[in-house]
């Protein structure tokens, strides 16, 4: 899915950050994007915030993320994806 061209709806990214076994604030990318936009990490901790935020900045998304239909991860690194089958 090339999400930058075709962003997530606000459906799919609480689907996803439900998915997650992780705190939410994980699926958010702290890089040089990130400090650029004067962001701080403690104000992106709860779904609704993450969700706000990379709805607006989808950029800001760890990836790759791979998901089925009842679980999700951050597959970083690639040898993660075994976690899912």
């Amino acid at each position: 899915m090339e999400y930058l061209k075709d962003p997530l709806t606000r459906n799919d990214l609480e689907r996803l950050i439900e998915l997650l076994d992780i705190p939410p604030g994980e699926l958010v990318r702290h890089d040089k994007y990130f400090r650029e936009l004067q962001l701080q990490a403690e104000d992106y901790v709860s779904k609704k915030d993450v969700a706000e935020l990379l709805l607006e900045h989808p950029r800001l998304m760890e990836r790759p993320v791979a998901a089925t239909e009842t679980r999700a991860i951050i597959a970083r690194p690639s040898e993660q994806i075994k976690q899912l089958i």
